[in-house]
């Protein structure tokens, strides 16, 4: 099991990506840490916080872009290293595309591979994602087969975590947890 495994949820500008930044350069101190990219460029919107995100952490830090493989670009990373995914919540739409048919074939396939590779780890894992189930339900079907897996996998993911952080107006809240390396004190750095 890697050491930690954290978790880090919020709505969409919550500070989230922050935080996940912050810890895992606490984790990487003056080495470096793996970024694992979710988000596919081609949208103005997301351009545009993608390249935010690139000139926030640190240009020595390799980046690898998922896809639909979330265990495979974790076992492409050195074991021992710190690794932050940012975020898990694009890499479900991407896995799950327009098939809104049943999202147990992902649970069971590549979400419980992608916790298998975590497990794995004996490095430090930083995983960021969008709680999106806190909204009014969905009226689209599609969109209330996203906010399920979204959701399930979060439950799956909590459980496996050491720790789980809820970020809201950028302040995280340790859910579970002891917070054993004292990185909640990071968000004094988050103006």
């Amino acid at each position: 099991m890697a050491e930690p495994f954290i978790l880090a949820l919020g709505g969409t500008r919550s500070g989230k990506s922050r935080f996940g930044l912050a810890i895992t350069r606490a984790f990487a101190a003056e080495g470096r840490a793996w970024f694992l990219a979710t988000a596919w460029p081609g949208d103005f919107e997301l351009d545009d916080r993608i390249a935010r995100h690139r000139r926030e952490r640190p240009a020595t830090w390799p980046t690898i872009d998922v896809g639909v493989d979330l265990a495979a670009a974790i076992d492409a990373t050195d074991p021992d290293e710190p690794l932050i995914v940012d975020g898990l919540t694009l890499w479900l739409s991407t896995v799950m595309g327009d098939d809104t048919s049943g999202i147990d074939p992902i649970l069971d396939g590549p979400v419980v591979e992608a916790l298998e590779s975590i497990a794995r780890r004996s490095g430090p894992v930083v995983v960021v994602s969008d709680e999106v189930g806190g909204g009014i339900v969905p009226m689209h079907p599609d969109a209330r087969a996203f906010r399920d897996l979204a959701g399930i996998v979060h439950q799956r993911f909590a459980a496996q975590a050491d720790e789980v952080h809820l970020l809201v107006a950028g302040i995280p809240l340790a859910v579970k947890g002891q917070d054993r390396h004292g990185l909640l004190a990071v968000r004094e750095n988050q103006r």
